[in-house]
């Protein structure tokens, strides 16, 4: 493709300047490569591409289905694409600063309750098996930090092999950033320990805390994953309603439910901005508002007649 040198230059700067991720690298690849294909067709190329042409192809994605947020994070994308080639002088005006954003609702994450977290903890000490010792290590760590998953998984060894009562996390950006350790994920690390020795063999090392057979050498997201379901089946949890991701929306709404400071639970979970923390007091605020709903003698009144 005729812009690929463009492409690779700005996903070089991502990678350099930003510290961007392997997969918001990937991710980035393939909305340029996406948008390379749709301006082709058309007989134009991303460094000619007009703003009429790239609403055309935002409209486009709308058009095909694409979920609102998704559309959002494309966009995202083309901008940053362009404000890097306007910037190094390969064009002379950025295309993407009159298109308008897709309008996003605002959802609620979701979240387990305290006893789905707890019935998903004895399902994972059930299975008495070096398996469930590590996934009984895995989910006490994500819910005692709130930890990324890709955080999670890529922990290395030498972060707990002294069993510390504080854990340095390197999140986004390369930053790094301490939480504390619970009691008991510090108990679950203690038995993980010699039986992840166990499982690699005596004369095997690995510098994962939980090692993989992957290219990358330690246990992946999607491994992670998909043992979760399994053990959120086992503890009757509807697997709708479960991921990783959930247990570290749970981390912070329990940590908030229970009176924790919103900058404490900002500086926790590695967010930039506290914005992004603060949809965490809306999911408090729900039931709240179900309840007065339900129960405030003018809210039958105030219902619309069917």
């Amino acid at each position: 493709m005729a812009s690929e040198r463009h492409k690779e230059a700005f996903l070089e700067m991502m990678a350099v300047e930003r510290a961007a991720a392997i997969n918001t690298l990937d991710a980035y690849r393939r909305d340029l490569d996406d948008l390379d294909n749709y301006l082709t067709k058309r007989g134009g190329s991303p460094l000619s591409a007009r703003p009429a042409d790239l609403a055309g192809y935002m409209r486009a994605l709308a058009d095909a289905g694409m979920a609102t947020r998704t559309q959002a994070r494309r966009l995202s994308c083309l901008r940053q694409f362009y404000g890097f080639v306007f910037a190094e002088g390969w064009r002379a005006d950025d295309p993407t600063s009159r298109l308008d954003a897709p309008r996003l609702g605002r959802s609620l994450p979701k979240y387990l309750s305290e006893k789905q977290v707890g019935d998903l903890l004895d399902a994972a000490r059930a299975l008495e098996s070096p398996q469930g010792e590590m996934m009984t290590a895995l989910l006490e760590l994500l819910y005692a930090t709130g930890l990324r998953v890709s955080e999670l998984v890529g922990l290395p060894y030498s972060a707990v092999a002294r069993d510390p009562a504080l854990l340095v996390v390197r999140g986004k950006g390369d930053k790094e950033r301490m939480v504390p350790l619970s009691d008991p994920a510090r108990a679950a690390l203690r038995v993980w320990l010699p039986l992840r020795q166990d499982l690699l063999g005596k004369k095997k090392t690995s510098r994962w805390l939980f090692p993989g057979s992957g290219k990358t050498g330690h246990l992946t997201r999607a491994g992670f994953a998909r043992a979760l379901l399994r053990v959120g089946m086992k503890a009757g949890i509807d697997p709708r309603r479960l991921s990783p991701h959930v247990l570290r929306h749970a981390f912070a709404t329990h940590l908030l439910a229970h009176g924790a400071d919103l900058r404490v639970v900002q500086e926790l979970l590695g967010h930039a901005d506290i914005a992004t923390t603060e949809i965490y007091t809306h999911v408090l605020e729900e039931p709240k508002v179900r309840l007065v709903n339900q129960h405030h003698p003018l809210a039958a009144l105030l219902k619309p007649k069917s």
